[in-house]
């Protein structure tokens, strides 16, 4: 599968990406224009978006964003999967160990690939699976975006958002350099389940979802050229 990277956004960079969650703070005028440039855009022969990509990488405040001005529904795996176990991802892990959550996962992401219209967010981790990685390069009509950022950056993200009572946990962080070893061991599997990846250093939220709509775009065929669905 081919990888197209967007190295620059097509408009005016106004921040890096910010919190998840930052009360008092407004918005800036990027996601007013990104929700101009993306309302009733039409994605024809896509039925899913499903962004992967390490923690911090923005996958859930990005996903969210476009999903809403797509009118399709955002689906966060690690959300499915509690919401079916009564459990929080840190303690099924706990609990169970990682082999038994890497079961589940797999059979909650099978879930979600057979709906339509949908933006699906991955744990960070879900891409190591040879089972997951198959079924994203086998489910049709589904383009797979990695949402990327150099560790530093993705470390910086997760510090801010921290601070956020409602933001979630990552204990993970506790050993940075442990955590800088699943960074560079996942990569290459992000890159490689990727139809197209999305540089977010510089980009805001609003930004990468427009960067994503724009990709997908322009590697639809020609009108009347799709194929039977």
């Amino acid at each position: 599968m081919s990888t197209a990277t967007l190295d620059r956004p097509t408009h005016p960079q106004t921040e890096s990406m910010p919190k998840e969650s930052n009360p008092g703070r407004k918005s800036p005028p990027a996601a007013d224009s990104a929700s101009h440039s993306l309302a009733g855009q039409t994605l024809p022969g896509i039925d899913r978006i499903v962004l992967t990509g390490f923690m911090g990488s923005g996958k859930t405040s990005t996903g969210r964003l476009l999903a809403r001005h797509l009118g399709w529904r955002f689906l966060d795996l690690d959300q499915e999967i509690e919401a079916r176990h009564h459990r929080t991802v840190p303690q099924i892990f706990s609990e169970h160990g990682e082999a038994h959550f890497r079961h589940i996962e797999s059979l909650a992401l099978a879930s979600l690939l057979g709906q339509r219209q949908v933006v699906i967010a991955l744990g960070g981790g879900a891409p190591e699976e040879l089972g997951n990685r198959l079924l994203l390069e086998q489910t049709p009509h589904t383009a797979v975006i990695y949402l990327s950022a150099s560790f530093d950056i993705l470390v910086s993200r997760c510090t801010a958002q921290a601070a956020d009572p409602s933001a979630t946990a990552r204990p993970n962080l506790t050993d940075l350099a442990r955590a800088e070893q699943r960074y560079h061991l996942r990569r290459p599997h992000y890159e490689r389940i990727a139809a197209h990846t999305v540089e977010t250093a510089e980009l805001t939220p609003a930004q990468t979802a427009e960067a994503i709509v724009a990709a997908l775009r322009t590697a639809l065929p020609p009108v009347g050229r799709q194929g039977s669905r």
